[in-house]
């Protein structure tokens, strides 16, 4: 599996963030199984009272449009994070939209764990998801789809994991703050380890937040990365490379606690 990992740095300008994103993703040529944009790529969170709601969109809204369009032009799966307006909610959902080669809208996941941690409070402004794991077939792996803050549950990886996931996407906005860093490489090389799965983990840069993105594969090894300026990482996926680290660590097939065996 070829994929393109965007590193971006977002702001409360929805119209300006489209513009960032159709040069990043124009930049890319047909021959990519999978891109993937950061959490609030759409729309960044901005300071704490800032109206997310207003800056929401459907699910056929204009980003999801230009996501779509890129889509079809390169033949390839786009995951990115959105902020989705649902009618009759009064806050939208933190939402990974997946448009298809097709350009159709192939999935969506709502992040469960709202960020609620280290003096924030996310769930003032968005509502949480449901905890049925989403996991998509993409170019002959499984793609399994969490955000950001669900890398602290290894719980969550699991349930994808267990539902057939062999990739795990996490497209993030990872705030800078004493050891952010190192817990945001520590949790993605650790889901990949513990689960025997490559990690795509795609951050937002910029002054708030870590960057780091990051392709890691199923022996916790970081393939390819970036740093803390915008940019755009690539890498390949080996079903050979899975197939060894399973071999190698067969640790899902040596659960013996109750409820986790296959």
């Amino acid at each position: 599996m070829h994929v393109a990992l965007i590193q971006m740095s977002a702001t409360t300008d929805s119209g300006q963030n489209r513009e960032v994103v159709a040069a990043a993703l124009s930049d890319l040529e047909p021959g990519l199984d999978l891109v993937v944009l950061p959490e609030a790529s759409m729309h960044d969170f901005g300071a704490a009272d800032h109206d997310l709601a207003s800056a929401a969109e459907p699910l056929d809204g204009p980003y999801a449009q230009l996501l779509g369009a890129h889509a079809a032009r390169l033949g390839a799966t786009i995951v990115a994070g959105t902020f989705e307006r649902v009618a009759g909610e009064d806050r939208p959902f933190n939402t990974l939209q997946v448009h298809g080669p097709d350009g159709g809208l192939a999935g969506t996941y709502r992040k469960c764990h709202l960020y609620d941690s280290f003096g924030y409070r996310e769930s003032d402004r968005l509502l949480a998801g449901g905890t049925e794991p989403v996991v998509l077939d993409v170019a002959g792996r499984r793609l399994g789809l969490m955000t950001c803050y669900d890398l602290r549950f290894p719980e969550h990886a699991r349930l994808l994991v267990d539902a057939g996931a062999d990739v795990l996407v996490a497209p993030s906005a990872w705030v800078r703050g004493p050891l952010k860093e190192d817990h945001w490489e520590t949790l993605v090389r650790s889901r990949a380890i513990e689960n025997t799965v490559d990690v795509l983990a795609v951050g937002q840069c910029g002054g708030t937040y870590v960057g780091r993105t990051m392709a890691v594969d199923p022996l916790g090894v970081v393939v390819a990365s970036a740093g803390e300026a915008p940019a755009t990482v690539r890498a390949t996926l080996s079903v050979e490379r899975l197939e060894h680290a399973r071999a190698t660590n067969p640790s899902l097939r040596n659960r013996r606690l109750p409820g986790t065996g296959r």
